[in-house]
Formats: C-alpha cells, sequence, structure tokens
C-alpha cells in the first residue's frame, strides 16, 4: 500500500511539473514524395555532411532515392545500414564512432522504429560522451540538444519520429530499456507515404498494432493526459480501425497508406505526452530476452491486459467504442468489452497469434522485476501492478497461445 500510496503521488507530482516542460513537436513535412525536399532541409540547417541510420533492407530499397537527391544538391553522407531489430548498445556504439570519425553534423533516420531508435540514441552519446546509454535511461537524462536530426518513416507504427522515447538493448544482460528526454524528439518528421507503399502485410499488421497500443495506452493512462493528447489518441484509433486492414490487404492502396501514417504520428505524439502502460513493459521484456518483434508484443499483449484493467478503463474504452463505431449502444462495461473484442478479431483477421508459448518458465521471475521496474512509478497507468497481478497477466500470455 504504501509503495502504490508512493507511485500515485509521484506521478501526481510529475504531472504538474511536466506541465510546465516544452513538448516540442517535429516541423512536419509531409505528403506524397516529401523526401524530395530533405535536401533543403538539410541546407537549411547547414548540415554539410549527413549520416544515413537505417537496417539492410531499407538501406537497399528505400533510402537510395534519398541518397541520390543528396548526391544531386551536393550534399556529402555516409550510410550506417547496420541496426537490427531490437537496436543493442553496441550498434548505437558503431554509428556513434562513424558520424565522429567521418565528421558529420546532422542525422538522417530511415525506417521503422528500431532505426530511430538506435540513431536517436547514438545522437545522445555524441553530445553527452561522458555517459553511458546506461546512465542516460529513464527520464530527462540527457539535457543537451542533438545535432539535426530528421526522422524518415518506413513502418506506421513506431511513432518514434516524434516520440521522446529511445529504446536500447543490452545483449550482454538481456535488458531492453527506454531513454526518455525531450531532446529526443526529432527536428523534422518527413511523412512520405512512398516510402510505406508494399510493406509486407505481416510488418504493416505488426507495426499497425503497435500505433493502436500507443494510441488507447495513452488515452487510458489516469494523468498526464492534455486535451490534445486526449485528441490524438482518439483520431489515432479511429483512423487505425478504419485504415489499417485496407493496408494490410492492399500493399499499395495509398489512401491507406497516408492515413495511417499520420495515425502513427498522431498515437506517437499521444504517448510522448500521456505514457503508456503495462502492456509496453512486458513487450519490452519479450524484445530483450527473446527478440520478439516490439509491434507483435503489443499485439498480443494489448487485449489481455486491457481485461486485467476491468472496471478501471470501461469509460474510456466505451467511448473508443463509440468513435470508432464498434459498439454504439449499451452499458459501458459492454462497449469497451466490443472493443477489446474488436481488438482480439483484428488480430484474428490479420493472422496475428494469441499468445506466445515461447516464454521459459525461468524467465518469469525477470521479466516481472524488469516490467515493473520500468513502469513503476513513472508510468500513470489506470491499475497499479504488483509481482503477483504481473505473473497473472505473463501468465495469460502464454495460457493464450
Amino acid at each position: 500500500m504504501l509503495e502504490k500510496a508512493y507511485y500515485r503521488s509521484f506521478q501526481a507530482v510529475f504531472n504538474i511539473g511536466a506541465r510546465c516542460l516544452y513538448w516540442r513537436r517535429p516541423i512536419e513535412v509531409s505528403g506524397p514524395g516529401s523526401t524530395e525536399r530533405i535536401p533543403e532541409i538539410l541546407k537549411k540547417e547547414n548540415v554539410k555532411k549527413a549520416m544515413i541510420v537505417t537496417g539492410p533492407s531499407v538501406g537497399k530499397k528505400l533510402a537510395p532515392r534519398i541518397m541520390e537527391a543528396l548526391d544531386a544538391a551536393g550534399i556529402a553522407w555516409v550510410m550506417f545500414a547496420e541496426v537490427e531489430a531490437n537496436p543493442s548498445v553496441g550498434t548505437v556504439e558503431k554509428i556513434r564512432e562513424m558520424y565522429l570519425e567521418s565528421g558529420c553534423d546532422g542525422i538522417i533516420a530511415i525506417g521503422g522504429g528500431s532505426p530511430m531508435d538506435a540513431a536517436k540514441a547514438a545522437a545522445a552519446r555524441i553530445v553527452r560522451p561522458n555517459r553511458t546509454l546506461d546512465q542516460m535511461a529513464g527520464l530527462l537524462k540527457i539535457g543537451r540538444k542533438l545535432p539535426p536530426f530528421i526522422a524518415v518513416p518506413t513502418t506506421a507504427g513506431t511513432g518514434s519520429e516524434t516520440t521522446i522515447a529511445a529504446v536500447i538493448t543490452d545483449t550482454a544482460t538481456h535488458h531492453k530499456y527506454a531513454l526518455m528526454d525531450l531532446h529526443l524528439v526529432p527536428k523534422y518528421a518527413v511523412l512520405d507515404p512512398k516510402m510505406t507503399r508494399g510493406l509486407p502485410p505481416k510488418i504493416t499488421a505488426t507495426t499497425g498494432m503497435d500505433a493502436l497500443t500507443h494510441a488507447v495506452e495513452a488515452y487510458v493512462c489516469w494523468t498526464y493526459n492534455t486535451k490534445e493528447s486526449l485528441r490524438c489518441a482518439e483520431e489515432a484509433t479511429v483512423d487505425i480501425f478504419r485504415y489499417l486492414e485496407r493496408a494490410y490487404r492492399d500493399g499499395d492502396d495509398m489512401e491507406a497508406r497516408t492515413k495511417m501514417l499520420i495515425a502513427s504520428n498522431k498515437a506517437g505524439f499521444a504517448f510522448t505526452r500521456a505514457g503508456v502502460g503495462y502492456v509496453h513493459a512486458v513487450a519490452h521484456t519479450l524484445g530483450g530476452l527473446y527478440n520478439t518483434p516490439h509491434g507483435l508484443a503489443n499485439a498480443v499483449i494489448l487485449p489481455i491486459v486491457l481485461e486485467d484493467y476491468g472496471a478501471a478503463v470501461y469509460p474510456k474504452l466505451a467511448k473508443l467504442a463509440e468513435l470508432t463505431g464498434t459498439a454504439v449502444s449499451g452499458s459501458e462495461k459492454e462497449k469497451a468489452e466490443a472493443f477489446i473484442h474488436e481488438i482480439r478479431a483484428m488480430n484474428q483477421r490479420m493472422e496475428i497469434p494469441t499468445g506466445f508459448d515461447f516464454i521459459q518458465e525461468k524467465d518469469i521471475p525477470q521479466m516481472i522485476a524488469w516490467a515493473l521496474k520500468e513502469a513503476n512509478p513513472t508510468y500513470p497507468v489506470p491499475v497499479l501492478y504488483d509481482q503477483s497481478r504481473c505473473e497473472k497477466v505473463i501468465r495469460r500470455v502464454i495460457a493464450e497461445a
């Protein structure tokens, strides 16, 4: 009881302090072909040599169009195209070393959450050379302006192009943790739906459900929310319900791709301002221990945690049910349950599993410890978990596989 009282007191005080902070949003450059404006942005920022950070596939298929634009504009560049899923501390250090050795003065992160998070973390190490990533984990521990930073999402899911977070994995301990600082918000977010065209259905599905998790977890938080974050979460949820499965079925549906990219961005802002919850806390443990893709983990865990929260989230989930047209009549409980049922139905239609059977018994205590350390006291969750309740959720994830 004392711990829970401390957690709620911390959140109440932080909520007051957070309203005094400058919650900057990135400068958005959007629309089909908007990546063509990147040379113009770099020149405006006086960047002479840019470092491109991405993964192997995007480095081969999508990054060349940006590289060609830089060449045509006479802007020098180097590229690091080895970012893995769930980027590691080692990868971040390699990016930092290449940036410094090559004499770069700006960063272009292209891809999903992994390249953007790796690039953000590397930028933090560049401006804070005497601090390790582990020392900067948690809230507001960077405190310095990053080099000019352009984020170009190629998936509609993570929202990392607008968030204060960079999530990194320590491969030695398998611990996945987040750096969270207002300075990690990229200066520019280039939202070009052409960069998401033809994204494989499986990745479209899991990254889209990642965005939904951001919107819903932010929405049900008991504090930190603002009118703007609530509005963004609502609008993102409505558009994800409307357009995600269209994008899943047809990779060339550019209206759906555009709407999903904007929804992901709105959801990213919503959770940046309002926070997330135990869905993310547990999902991060799966990424660290088993390299589970973050969007997949969130998609599976989201309905389980929402069901576990119970009556604490019925009013807000009922409102989302009404807005999405999932249920417009009945009690709050009935509408909330209908909303959760539709999340499960969406997962099923997009062939996302209902649980995970690979979680090992010996890892459960570590998962509980990491998840609770991440969430408590920072995340303003609607229901506070202790060890037994966290274990209950994890065992449901296993049982429902």
